[in-house]
């Protein structure tokens, strides 16, 4: 892609740090994440708009702590340091950092100066931020002026324009702290005299001039999951080369009800694309019949998954020269993979390995530098549906890790029916966007006993589990209204056979997953 310049965010080991890289493409600021352990010259290399250091979890005093190369402040590039990068910042430029026993951690009050001439600027007088430290800084370096101070800190921020560095003892990126979004944009705009230009048409505009230069006359395939990440990256390739893009829908029979339609329908209408829909499902049911073991449900999904796309993709090649092979990776999927490169795999939700020796493709990534939200607003703006485009995570082997035994065409309806009436009643309710994921999971290998109509009845428990979480890693369970749960509860054990009691998973994960299986 034609990027502009990237802002660098070097990652100090900072659970924030891919949050400081999203806030500042919420500035429309193109940024990238680099770890501490890349050499100066080499984030030099990539020139730079802009660097911010993160936080982190180490004393810059303690043994083998990472440190900031003082060369790093001789190019001229626009610093902010934040947290442990502004302490690492203030000492690798002479100030000093001490422990002082003083600890902050959490909704902190700042008091800002009057002379703050940059991020603080006309802000009010107090502010609540966010800290967490235990080390500060009592001295600033030679040039720099004290912006603010905390209970906790002597130097909560401090600014050089000459030299345009800028650090704040607190976190700007989180949304705890009040007007930190502006400060992050002060710092961008007028410090590093960043455009904002990362918008979604000047994505579109540049990848698709990207891909069709790379493409050329061949032939390309994707393989549509019904996600937004195949969708969106599908749909951008499409708007670039046409027809020359065939997509392949594999139903395996383990979607969620109206899934598989909205694939086939309501995607095509919306984009055009030429789609080759497999139904597969009698061999994938057949595959897993009488298979229990988690582990084992997802390496046969995965198997069959590979056994099938090998063969519509040679019906494909057979009509074509097909030379590239379209996935949906995004820009979190890059850097936890160390930035990975390599022969084409199936996206990993599909967990399996590759393609066989004989099926290799050149990868096309076009999402390959965006987060979820960002692909989500490139699919708005390349016209899909809605419905598509805020879809909900959904695992690569479907439903058949939402049964928790073994899986046949009854206990997935069961599963089904129970699931839509969850999902009705969480879009009716407004809260679509307000929960990650609500995964609904069927108890199919065990019955409890209760009351309909007039006698006793032994059927299966569903387990609700929804979830709010930024990025997966971490997640919490969703506080939905109490009389939201009982509408679904309600409908389930009134309309789904075979079923008569809901239970609410209130896990956070860690110590649990999101996914029972």
């Amino acid at each position: 892609m034609n990027t502009p310049r990237p802002v660098l965010v070097v990652d100090f080991g900072a659970q924030y740090a891919q949050l400081i890289a999203r806030r500042v493409r919420e500035a429309r600021a193109y940024s990238e994440i680099v770890p501490h352990s890349m050499p100066v010259a080499e984030m030099l290399a990539k020139d730079p708009a802009a660097i911010i250091l993160s936080g982190g979890p180490a004393s810059v005093y303690a043994p083998g702590a990472p440190q900031v190369d003082p060369k790093l402040f001789d190019a001229g590039v626009p610093v902010l340091g934040i947290c442990y990068g502004f302490q690492a910042m203030a000492r690798a430029l002479g100030g000093t950092v001490a422990h002082t026993g003083g600890r902050e951690y959490g909704g902190t009050t700042l008091r800002t100066r009057p002379d703050a001439t940059v991020l603080l600027r006309d802000l009010p007088a107090e502010l609540s931020v966010w800290m967490s430290h235990g080390d500060c800084v009592t001295e600033a370096p030679s040039g720099f002026t004290v912006t603010a101070e905390s209970p906790g800190a002597p130097v909560a921020a401090f600014e050089d324009l000459a030299g345009r560095r800028v650090g704040t003892q607190f976190h700007p990126e989180v949304g705890h702290t009040e007007h930190g979004q502006r400060m992050l944009e002060r710092f961008l705009y007028e410090v590093a005299g960043i455009e904002p230009t990362w918008t979604p048409e000047n994505i579109i505009s540049d990848q698709v001039a990207e891909i069709r230069a790379r493409v050329g006359d061949k032939e390309v395939i994707c393989g549509l999951s019904g996600g937004v990440d195949s969708a969106v990256a599908a749909a951008l390739v499409h708007r670039a080369v046409g027809d020359q893009l065939t997509c392949v829908f594999v139903d395996h029979g383990l979607l969620r009800a109206g899934e598989a339609e909205q694939v086939e329908k309501d995607y095509v209408a919306a984009t055009g694309i030429k789609l080759k829909v497999v139904d597969a499902a009698d061999r994938f049911l057949g595959a897993l019949a009488g298979v229990t073991d988690p582990e084992q449900k997802r390496k046969i999904i995965g198997r069959e998954f590979i056994r099938v796309f090998e063969a519509a993709a040679r019906e494909v090649a057979a009509s074509g020269d097909v030379e590239f092979l379209v996935q949906g990776t995004l820009y979190p999927d890059v850097v936890e993979s160390g930035g990975g490169t390599g022969t084409a795999n199936i996206k990993s939700h599909h967990n399996v390995g590759g393609l066989p020796e004989d099926l290799k493709f050149s990868l096309v990534e076009p999402l390959r530098t965006l987060f979820k939200d960002e692909v989500r607003q490139l699919g708005l703006a390349l016209g899909l549906p809605e419905e598509m485009v805020w879809r909900h995570p959904f695992p690569g082997p479907g439903l058949a890790i939402r049964i928790i035994g073994a899986v046949d065409r009854e206990r997935l309806d069961l599963l089904r029916a129970a699931d839509l009436i969850a999902r009705e009643e969480l879009t009716a309710s407004g809260l679509d966007r307000d929960v990650w994921q609500f995964p609904v999971v069927l108890l199919a290998d065990v019955r409890s006993v209760g009351v309909q109509g007039d006698g006793r009845s032994y059927g299966h428990p569903v387990v609700l589990r929804p979830v709010s979480s930024a990025d997966a890693m971490t997640a919490d369970w969703s506080r939905l209204p109490y009389d939201l749960i009982a509408r679904i509860s309600t409908r389930i054990t009134n309309e789904v056979a075979e079923v008569n009691r809901v239970v609410l998973d209130v896990t956070s994960k860690p110590p649990g997953t999101i996914e029972w299986e």
